[in-house]
């Protein structure tokens, strides 16, 4: 049970992880970009786009695409140039994301499972105990500051709270910020972050002069009105959570730099004096041994000798052009809108996969679709398929959507989750023609053998998001399943080219044709488990297979909308399947355990009728 648990928060975690990492420096990167595009304008701005940069680790892409999702269901379907991009996008976004589907082709190795397995306790602890330092150091570093702040006395007076209130009306800050005269020596800073307050060290106000005072008076006041002791415990969480990574830290060294130099910036706009503001600067750090007060806003923060070269600098900041606000803007409605609008436009990225696979050129992929509820009979009866390669006809009757989504997908009933209630009981009679051009591009892609998945599939997906609203995604989960490889003595399939088709029966299968991952799909509804293909087999083959089904088997074929109705008659005599299958294909059934992609459906919707 717990190796179980275990597995699944790896098969979910690492992959979404890798990703959101992958993401995040790719976002690091363009901030960086960014700021050197910026580098001679105020240092605010490089600020904020840093803090961005920040923030994005602690916002997946994935998330404002999901967000996109849940308003998309009403949409019409994307047209396949807009399925294209936005495939593209999706891969960018998900490099490390599973493989796509035909699912039962590429489950994960059981040996390569295990060697992971082993090491993930140790990964988590290890990423906890991280977690757990970090956090700590912070908190026993706030409680620290919170000691000093509660010993403090509250100045009502004097030319500490006088200078302040000068500035606060220079700089129309509304809320008066309170003055605490600390006994520690250490260097002025703002403290708190819903209410912060001015530590002001006691006995620093007789070694400055009121130019001096006001000056760094000023400083403190422009960390209160930024709001940076929020946004620097935004990303003290960051490099919780993400400690292991140095581009957080990187990242925590860039906010800071440009974090005191913004303040430099605004407080000599307001006071025009540099020399005077420079000297403040030493005096403090003169008073105070040049030790910075943590988990406050001072004025000693940052590298001392770069910011006296910024502050004595005369060269002029530049104001934002046109072309660099259009810069900012594009970057921001890049990283936001974008992830929205692809989530709002389309379902899911199956969808757009099967379009673009399915339609090479542009236009529907169907010229007409009709489907209708599958009138109710007395008698239970078989469903029917039947796809025309010439004609480009589609033909069901009886069937579900649950089937309809086992065709497009080659999956196993097994390999569903969720869904609507009527997913495996709702049965409808569909009728479909292919489009001419789209019928032509699949016979020239089959007479050049070009590969590119099955056409057939494909256009089968663009169906069921049209006509039934699917909305799908894929996951990794472990479960018990078989592998089917090739027996030691080699295979006794013989390899045909004849119409595909296949005949099944109780306790017997019979083809003409057909590739092995439906004989994979037929082997998991009679055993109850994912098979995967192991076999390495790619052509399409002809065999009779014949066993004595068990009575668990049994059951679930009287489930089955395939055979319900038409098993009625005796026995069939043979080996048990797993012997069968042995004996008979000269392939073999390996139970294991191990990740299986699973199809998550996350919306569908009965057609209205026609």
């Amino acid at each position: 049970m717990i190796e179980n648990f275990l597995s699944s928060l790896w098969n979910s975690v690492a992959p979404a992880a890798a990703n959101h990492l992958w993401q995040s420096t790719l976002v690091s990167i363009a901030a960086g970009l960014l700021t050197l595009a910026l580098r001679k304008h105020p240092a605010r701005i490089r600020y904020w786009i840093w803090l961005a940069a920040s923030l994005k680790f602690l916002v997946p892409f994935s998330v404002l695409v999901r967000l996109g999702h849940l308003l998309a269901w009403s949409r019409p379907q994307a047209t396949v140039a807009q399925a294209a991009f936005y495939f593209t996008i999706e891969e960018i976004a998900q490099p490390f994301a599973a493989p796509a589907l035909p699912i039962a082709r590429h489950a994960v190795p059981a040996a390569t499972a295990g060697s992971w397995f082993q090491a993930l306790p140790l990964l988590l602890a290890l990423w906890l105990a991280g977690f757990l330092t970090v956090l700590v150091i912070w908190i026993v570093r706030w409680m620290r500051i919170s000691a000093v702040a509660s010993s403090a006395d509250l100045l009502s007076g004097g030319r500490e709270v006088s200078g302040l209130r000068r500035i606060e009306h220079l700089l129309k800050i509304r809320k008066p910020i309170s003055v605490l005269l600390s006994h520690s020596p250490l260097e002025p800073g703002v403290f708190g972050i819903a209410n912060p307050v001015l530590l002001w060290p006691e006995g620093i106000t007789h070694r400055l002069e009121d130019a001096h005072l006001e000056s760094i008076l000023a400083h403190e006041v422009c960390h209160v009105r930024r709001r940076d002791n929020l946004c620097a415990l935004i990303h003290m969480l960051v490099e919780a959570v993400f400690w292991f990574y140095p581009l957080v830290w990187w990242l925590g060294a860039r906010l800071v730099e440009e974090r005191e130099r913004a303040c430099d910036e605004d407080v000599i706009a307001l006071r025009g004096n540099r020399e005077v503001y420079a000297e403040s600067i030493l005096k403090v750090c003169e008073f105070c041994l040049g030790c910075p007060l943590v988990c406050v806003s001072g004025v000693t923060g940052a590298d001392l000798k770069q910011r006296m070269v910024h502050i004595m600098s005369d060269r002029m900041l530049h104001k934002l052009n046109f072309a660099r606000k259009l810069l900012l803007t594009t970057a921001a409605f890049l990283a936001v809108a974008v992830p929205v609008s692809f989530g709002i436009f389309y379902a899911t990225p199956s969808q757009a996969q099967s379009q673009v696979a399915a339609n090479p050129g542009s236009g529907p992929l169907f010229t007409s679709v009709s489907v209708k509820p599958h009138p109710s009979t007395p008698e239970p009866n078989r469903s029917k398929i039947a796809f025309d390669m010439h004609e480009g006809g589609f033909t069901a009757e009886g069937v579900t959507l649950q089937t309809l989504i086992q065709l497009a997908y080659h999956s196993q009933s097994v390999q569903l989750v969720g869904g609507p209630e009527w997913l495996n009981t709702a049965k409808f009679d569909l009728q479909a023609k292919a489009d001419s051009s789209v019928l032509a591009g699949m016979h020239k892609n089959m007479s050049d053998h070009q590969s590119g998945g099955d056409p057939v599939a494909e256009m089968f997906k663009s169906l069921l998001g049209d006509q039934f609203k699917l909305a799908l995604h894929p996951e990794t989960r472990n479960m018990a399943a078989y592998e089917l490889v090739v027996d030691n003595s080699g295979s006794k399939l013989e390899e045909s080219k004849d119409v595909h088709m296949m005949r099944v029966d109780r306790g017997a299968l019979s083809s003409q044709g057909i590739p092995i991952i439906l004989l994979a799909q037929q082997l998991s509804m009679r055993l109850g488990k994912p098979v995967v293909d192991r076999t390495g087999l790619t052509g399409h083959y002809s065999f009779n297979l014949h066993w004595t089904p068990d009575p668990s088997e049994d059951e679930r074929l009287k489930a089955s909308e395939w055979t319900g109705a038409g098993f009625t008659g005796p026995m069939p005599s043979g080996p048990p399947l797993l012997e069968a299958v042995q004996e008979q294909l000269g392939l073999k059934l390996v139970p294991v355990t191990e990740p299986v992609q699973v199809l998550v459906i996350d919306h569908a919707e009965e057609p209205s009728q026609d």
